[in-house]
């Protein structure tokens, strides 16, 4: 038997106790033993979390308990969290996390600190998916080439009701928060600050590469309006917000969470709504796709609860994050996000007059940067403007951003210039 205390009994917390009491007699058959939850800490004891476990505000009564076995943080937070694990750990206790924030910044940290106790964390990237243990154990044979997902919900039903229904950001946004798929302040989810979290967790599974959230080119989608939707669609495209890990050279990998144009043919381009998905391309095994329920009480619970399971079958666990030693032969590091190589789309607001494209194609040339389809749109609102919608070939993330910077201070722009990467 293994006792289970839940360090955040919230709506994925008490998901867990009830499924792990009422579908005992199967989760038993598959770990070999009985996963019983014996206690929880809450900040309020007097509010009622539907569960029939003893609940405390003490975070030593799961912590110190000899009879716990296995600790399940469900807290959120960084630097508390990473507080309570480390505690955890050194009590020797096995611990399963559905923690992002707290693995985008202290996995590695953990994993030392762990040694051969196991930590789980299926629940921390894409809720339902099992693509932690994808990438660890199905894949494991591979050198992975590359990884895209949409791994945010909230983007993706915001995104997805633009490009069907035309309506720009902000309503959706009112929508989203209404239906509950948004929080109050939304920034974490629409800035892309939580598919930036979940895009770490999983390069450092892929690659091995040890990076912070500053380290990389995080991006939102607060910026895109029904100009970005016509064009995406008048090309073939639809708009997504990917997280994107790549290998680019021997010993050099990219990474980056933004929104993109992607093609409509596209398997990623199918995932609508509050679905996430994640395309994988390993070497031996090509392309596999992973699709589900992103994030919600039940779908998260369950890849902790795939994690519990785990950790009964085999109390020893394998290293935290898959390996004991530098992946490839000197390891990978990072680029950096001012060298990446893609292709753009721009969105730019300018004077109705000639000459005007001949100056932006000029300072377009001069950072080596070449225009690959572009569509005019007159400006309803100002009959002296237009709305230039443009798309280019391959060019270098630098020369992009000191190029937007130079169109926006021409007397001729009139308003910020918006720039999207385009993922074929």
């Amino acid at each position: 038997m293994l006792k289970v205390g839940i360090v955040g009994v919230g709506t994925v917390g008490a998901s867990v106790v009830k499924i792990l009491k009422n579908s005992c007699d199967i989760i038993e058959a598959r770990a070999g033993k009985k996963i019983i939850p014996i206690c929880g800490v809450v900040r309020d004891a007097k509010k009622d979390r539907g569960v029939d476990i003893p609940l405390s505000e003490n975070i030593d009564d799961v912590l110190e308990n000899d009879e716990i076995d296995i600790v399940v943080e469900l807290m959120g937070g960084v630097d508390d969290a990473y507080e309570v694990v480390k505690k955890a750990l050194l009590n020797k206790k096995a611990v399963v996390t559905a923690n992002k924030a707290l693995l985008a910044y202290h996995r590695y940290k953990l994993q030392d600190i762990a040694g051969d106790l196991p930590i789980g964390f299926e629940a921390s990237v894409a809720g339902g998916i099992p693509i932690i243990k994808a990438l660890r154990e199905g894949l494991s044979a591979n050198h992975i080439d590359s990884i895209k997902g949409i791994m945010n919900g909230t983007c993706n039903y915001i995104l997805t009701k633009m490009m069907n229904q035309n309506v720009e950001f902000s309503e959706v946004l009112q929508e989203a928060q209404n239906l509950g798929y948004a929080e109050a302040d939304p920034t974490f989810d629409v800035g892309g600050f939580d598919a930036a979290h979940k895009l770490l967790i999983l390069a450092s599974i892929a690659y091995g590469v040890h990076a912070d959230p500053e380290d990389i080119l995080i991006e939102g989608i607060e910026n895109i309006n029904s100009d970005d939707i016509f064009f995406a669609k008048e090309f073939g495209y639809s708009i997504k917000h990917l997280t994107i890990a790549k290998k680019v050279s021997n010993d050099r990998v990219e990474l980056r969470a933004h929104a993109a144009l992607l093609k409509e043919s596209a398997m990623l381009s199918k995932v609508d709504g509050v679905m996430n998905g994640i395309s994988v391309i390993g070497d031996c095994v090509g392309e596999t796709m992973y699709y589900g329920p992103g994030a919600g009480g039940d779908a998260t619970a369950s890849a902790v609860i795939a994690d519990l399971i785990d950790i009964a079958r085999v109390k020893q666990g394998s290293p935290m994050l898959g390996f004991k030693r530098i992946l490839e032969k000197r390891g990978f590091s990072l680029l950096d996000p001012e060298q990446i190589k893609t292709k753009y789309y721009m969105r730019l607001k300018v004077e109705d007059k000639i000459g005007v494209l001949s100056d932006i194609t000029s300072i377009l040339g001069k950072h080596s940067i070449s225009i690959d389809s572009l569509l005019q749109k007159q400006d309803k609102s100002d009959s002296s403007c237009a709305t230039l919608l443009l798309s280019t070939h391959k060019a270098i993330e630098r020369n992009i951003k000191n190029a937007i910077e130079e169109i926006g201070k021409l007397p001729i722009s009139k308003a910020t210039p918006v720039m999207l990467r385009i993922e074929d």
